[in-house]
C-alpha cells in the first residue's frame, strides 16, 4: 500500500530513509510552534507588549501554539498524500508578522484572519485555473536555479541568526554595520557555542556521508545543550540577557503530556470590509496574495531541485496539484487563526537526509499533531541544536550556482539580486521580485524584450506594485 501511494522505490528511496527524513524535517521546523505564538500571541490583555487588535483583543499564546501545530500537521499530511512530495507546511514567517504589526491593529483578530482566508481562496482559484502553474513554467531556468540558490542562502541565514551567531546590533541606527558576529564581535554565549559545535558535528557527518547524519547531529547537539544548561544554568534569552537560549530552554520537562486548547479554530470574520475603506482592504489582500504566491513558488523550485524531482525541462511534475494544496494551507491557517500556512524551506533538511516522497510528510505531520499533546517534550530541542542542520542544508543548495552561466550581465545581475535579496530582506518573495523585475528591465533595455515570456512581464508589473504598495496606499488614501 505504501508503495502504491507514495512510489518510494520509483523515487529511489526506502521507507526507513523517508521516515528519517520526516523526523529531521520536523526537528528542523518544530520551532514554529514556539515562535508563532511569540509573534501572534500575547499573555495578558492590556500589557504594553501585547499584540492587540483595534479593540484591544489578543490571541492567547497557549491557544496559538495549539492551532499552529494542528494546522501544520493536517496540511503537511494532506500535501504528502495529494502531491506526494516531502515538502512540509506550517505557518509562514513574514505574513504572521505582517498580521501582528500592520493588519490586526487596523481591525479585529478574527477580521485579520478573514483576510487570510480570502487570500487563500484567491491563491486556490489561481492554482485551479492553471495560472500559478503557467507562471511557474514561464520562469527562465537561470532564475529558477537562482531561486534555489537564494533559498539556500536564506536557510543558512535563518540558522545563523536563530543561533545567535549573527545578531542585529543594538545601536544599528548609529553605525554603518547593521549586523555583527555574536555578542560584541565574539561568540560570547553558551548557546552560540553549542551551535558552532553542532555545526562542526553535522558538517563532518554529512561530509563523510554518514546515514542519518543530520538527525544524529541534531540529537547529539541537543544532548550537549541539555548538559550545558544543567551545568551553566544559562536560562532563556531576554532583551537585557542576549546570551540566553533563543526559544526553548533545553531542560528535562516536569510534565510531558497536556491537552491542547483549540478554541481559536473558526474564529473568523469578514467584517474588515465594513470597518475599513475598500481600497485599503484590497491593497492588504493584494500584499498577502503576492507574498504567498511567490513564497510557495520559490520553495517548490528550490526544494524540487534539491530533491532531484524536476524533469529534463526543470519542471516539477504534477506541480498544479501541489500548488492547489499549498493554497489551501492559507485558507486553513486563517480558519485556524494560526496565520497563512505555506511550504517550509526547512524541509530541505529532511530532503538532505534522503526524503523523496510524501511518506516523509506523513510522519512530519503526525509529529506536529502529537506536538499538541507533548509540547513540553518537543520543546527540549533548542533552536541552536536544529540551526546547524539549516546552515549545512543551505550550503548543499548553494552549490547549484555552479550550473548558472554568469557571462551575460542580463542574467548575472538578476541572479545576483535574487540570491542576495532573499537572505538580506528575510523574504523569498522579495528576492524573486527583485530578480524578475531586473530581468525584464534588462531584457527590454538590451533589445531582447521579445525573448521574455508575456507572463514574466505581467508578474514584473505586479511586483512593482508590491514593492510600492506603501506609497500607493498613501496616494489613494
Amino acid at each position: 500500500m505504501i508503495e502504491r501511494l507514495f512510489r518510494v522505490s520509483e523515487r529511489g528511496s526506502t521507507v526507513p530513509r523517508e521516515l528519517r527524513g520526516g523526523l529531521v524535517t520536523f526537528m528542523a521546523m518544530a520551532y514554529i510552534i514556539v515562535l508563532n505564538p511569540l509573534i501572534l500571541g500575547s499573555v495578558t490583555p492590556g500589557d504594553p507588549s501585547a499584540k492587540a487588535d483595534a479593540l484591544g483583543g489578543i490571541l492567547p499564546v497557549a491557544q496559538v501554539a495549539a492551532v499552529t501545530a494542528l494546522v501544520a500537521g493536517v496540511m503537511t499530511i494532506l500535501f504528502g498524500l495529494v502531491a506526494n512530495y516531502p515538502f512540509a507546511i506550517a505557518t509562514g514567517l513574514g505574513i504572521n508578522t505582517l498580521l501582528a504589526v500592520t493588519i490586526a491593529p487596523m481591525m479585529t483578530w478574527p477580521e485579520a484572519m478573514g483576510l487570510v482566508v480570502i487570500d487563500g481562496l484567491i491563491i486556490v482559484v489561481l492554482a485551479v485555473t492553471g495560472f500559478r502553474t503557467a507562471v511557474f513554467n514561464a520562469v527562465p531556468p537561470e532564475l529558477k536555479t537562482a531561486i534555489a540558490v537564494g533559498i539556500g542562502a536564506f536557510i543558512a541565514m535563518i540558522g545563523l541568526v536563530d543561533s545567535g551567531f549573527v545578531r542585529r546590533l543594538p545601536d544599528a541606527a548609529n553605525t554603518t554595520v547593521p549586523v555583527g558576529l555574536g555578542i560584541d564581535g565574539s561568540i560570547a554565549s553558551w548557546p552560540t557555542f553549542v551551535f558552532v559545535l553542532g555545526l562542526v558535528i553535522v558538517g563532518i557527518l554529512v561530509a563523510r556521508g554518514v546515514r542519518a547524519g543530520m538527525l544524529i547531529g541534531i540529537v547529539v547537539t541537543t544532548i550537549i545543550a541539555i548538559v550545558v544548561e544543567a551545568i551553566a544554568g544559562v536560562g532563556p534569552s531576554a532583551p537585557d540577557r542576549p546570551e540566553g537560549w533563543s526559544l526553548a530552554v533545553p531542560t528535562l520537562p516536569d510534565q510531558v503530556v497536556g491537552l491542547p486548547d483549540l478554541s481559536l479554530v473558526g474564529q473568523v470574520s469578514f467584517g474588515a470590509f465594513a470597518r475599513l475603506d475598500i481600497i485599503t482592504v484590497v491593497l492588504l489582500i493584494f500584499t498577502l496574495v503576492l507574498a504567498n504566491f511567490f513564497d510557495a513558488m520559490g520553495s517548490l523550485t528550490g526544494l524540487g531541485r534539491q530533491a532531484g524531482l524536476t524533469d529534463s525541462q526543470d519542471k516539477l511534475p504534477d506541480v498544479g496539484k501541489a500548488l492547489v494544496v499549498e493554497g489551501t494551507g492559507a485558507v486553513a491557517g486563517g480558519l485556524g487563526s494560526s496565520s497563512s500556512n505555506t511550504l517550509f524551506v526547512e524541509s530541505a533538511a529532511g530532503i538532505a537526509e534522503g526524503a523523496r516522497t510524501g511518506l516523509a510528510n506523513v510522519l512530519t505531520g503526525v509529529l506536529f499533531l502529537l506536538a499538541m499533546f507533548f509540547t513540553p517534550l518537543y520543546s527540549i530541542v533548542p533552536v541552536e541544536a536544529a540551526a546547524p542542520a539549516l546552515v549545512v542544508v543551505g550550503a548543499l543548495m548553494f552549490r547549484q550556482i555552479t550550473t548558472i552561466e554568469l557571462d551575460d550581465l542580463r542574467t548575472a545581475i538578476p541572479v545576483f539580486l535574487t540570491v542576495t535579496v532573499m537572505p538580506f530582506t528575510y523574504s523569498i518573495a522579495n528576492g524573486i521580485g527583485a530578480g524578475f523585475v531586473s530581468y525584464v528591465a534588462l531584457s527590454a533595455a538590451t533589445g531582447r524584450a521579445r525573448q521574455v515570456h508575456p507572463l514574466m512581464w505581467v508578474v514584473a508589473v505586479l511586483f512593482v506594485g508590491y514593492f510600492a504598495v506603501g506609497p500607493i496606499r498613501a496616494l489613494l488614501g
